[in-house]
């Protein structure tokens, strides 16, 4: 095989990576109503099949990134295929709620040592060349988003042709193909001297943790409890000990500094504010297809196809064209507020509604904003930092989006079930619970564009076909 088609193979493997990871946070989607009734969940923790995941993925990506920068990115990305392995086995097997929730935290693991690695070697593999890079990028993008659309659809097909736990044991013989080829197509890399914060990520880990598992009990305990205040006081508290602990050690899990590259930070709050609308959109946008609309499993996954299909067709084809044409803070501006729009929209659901009138459209638009946004703010994130902390960067941005995913969720899961959205034999009322979902993860997608407007520093013009993917300011 020539080292040119070996190279696009690697990039298949990587983009099939960024998939499974992003898959594996909805494809829990669909099958939530059986895993709740098969393993005894209460309604208040079932949002916790899928945050186990995203917490433990979100919390331990700083620690992949430089697990990626010292150990080699290949060895950590074959690492992450077999823990991945293990908690899908796991989790489809799992008769109890520990066990379950347990095992999608090993997932969780596995993935935050997939992530960042992979980002690493899509940079070793293509970043000396800007216009191979840019199309790289572009179907490395169009890979999570579509894996996050298609994860519900493909969980929707097995949970009702096949059964739930194959929405996990889905991922055993993709891990063991990915493990099988690993070596063969990714280049071996360096390994470099260095000590692992391992305290510093026990920290960010547990305060993460904590102040989702606050936000999400708070409707149930109430908000001026003292459980709910001492659970988010004890989250603060851990990540202020995180941040003093990076600020003093010599080899931090993040260097601090490296937040003063230009435009590093904005691009990972646009990131955070990107998940934290996009993914409450699909988890409500299931739910209001399964219990408002009465649509089963498999109806229910097919129904957001042509988002999929546009996320997709949007990343690969129009957004690299546009980033070239306009820039990468107008793209990551506009695509923003055009999911703000969407989101809207989605808010004006009926009890009485149908598909073709209340999701069609707006979900259409929404999966406009986020093929718009999603690689011009991902690329700008990773092209700020120095070469040699490519999977630093890489793990800083996949935070980001997974902790905006993990809070925006939580926060959207309360505002929900305080508007009514934990009234199931109440259609009117379940309804006015999922708009009110949308209406918060709308918000939070305009208040990114305003965010990136004001944050994002915009380019200096090159030429076309010299055009970077997402230049740094």
């Amino acid at each position: 095989m020539s080292s040119p088609s070996k190279r696009w193979w690697a990039l298949g493997l990587i983009a099939l990576a960024q998939f499974i990871v992003i898959m594996d946070t909805s494809i829990i989607g669909v099958a939530l109503p059986r895993i709740q009734a098969d393993l005894g969940f209460s309604p208040e923790n079932l949002s916790w099949v899928f945050n186990a995941y995203v917490v433990a993925f979100g919390g331990l990506l700083l620690l992949g990134g430089r697990l990626s920068d010292l150990l080699g990115a290949r060895r950590m990305f074959a690492a992450g295929w077999l823990i991945l392995l293990i908690g899908s086995a796991v989790a489809g097997l799992a008769d109890s709620v520990a066990v379950e929730l347990s095992a999608r935290a090993v997932q969780g693991a596995g993935a935050a040592l997939i992530a960042p690695s992979a980002l690493t070697l899509l940079m070793t593999l293509f970043g000396a060349e800007p216009k191979e890079l840019t199309r790289a990028l572009a179907l490395y993008g169009a890979a999570a988003p579509a894996g996050g659309t298609a994860g519900v659809f493909l969980g929707g097909v097995i949970t009702e042709y096949v059964s739930w736990p194959w929405v996990f044991h889905i991922n055993i013989p993709i891990a063991a193909l990915a493990l099988l080829v690993t070596p063969a197509l990714m280049p071996a890399g360096g390994t470099r001297k260095g000590s692992l914060d391992v305290f510093g990520a026990l920290t960010v880990t547990v305060g993460l943790g904590g102040a989702v598992y606050g936000i999400v009990r708070a409707p149930e305990i109430g908000w001026a409890s003292g459980q709910t205040w001492l659970v988010l006081a004890g989250a603060v508290v851990a990540l202020g000990a995180f941040v003093a602990i990076q600020a003093a050690r010599r080899e931090p899990l993040v260097r601090l500094s490296i937040f003063r590259a230009p435009n590093l930070a904005a691009a990972n709050v646009a990131q955070l504010l990107l998940g934290a609308a996009w993914i409450p959109m699909w988890f409500f946008l299931n739910l209001y297809l399964q219990h408002v609309l009465g649509y089963s499993a498999f109806p229910s996954g097919a129904a957001l196809l042509p988002m999929t299909i546009l996320i997709m067709v949007g990343m690969v084809a129009l957004a690299p064209r546009a980033i070239v044409r306009f820039g990468a803070k107008p793209m990551v501006v506009t695509g923003l507020a055009v999911l703000a729009v969407g989101l809207g929209w989605l808010a004006l659901v009926r009890p009485d509604g149908s598909f073709a009138v209340d999701v069609l459209p707006a979900s259409l638009v929404a999966a406009l904003g986020m093929s718009l946004a999603f690689i011009p703010s991902l690329g700008t994130a990773i092209s700020s930092a120095q070469p040699e902390e490519g999977g630093l960067a890489s793990g800083i941005v996949n935070t980001s989006y997974q902790v905006g995913s993990a809070l925006g969720l939580a926060a959207m899961t309360a505002v929900a079930s305080s508007a009514g959205a934990d009234r199931l034999g109440d259609l009117p009322v379940l309804t006015d619970g999922y708009s009110a979902a949308f209406v918060g993860a709308g918000i939070i997608a305009g208040a990114g564009a305003v965010t990136a407007g004001l944050t994002l520093r915009a380019a200096k013009r090159r030429q076309a076909d010299a055009a970077e993917p997402v230049p740094a300011g």
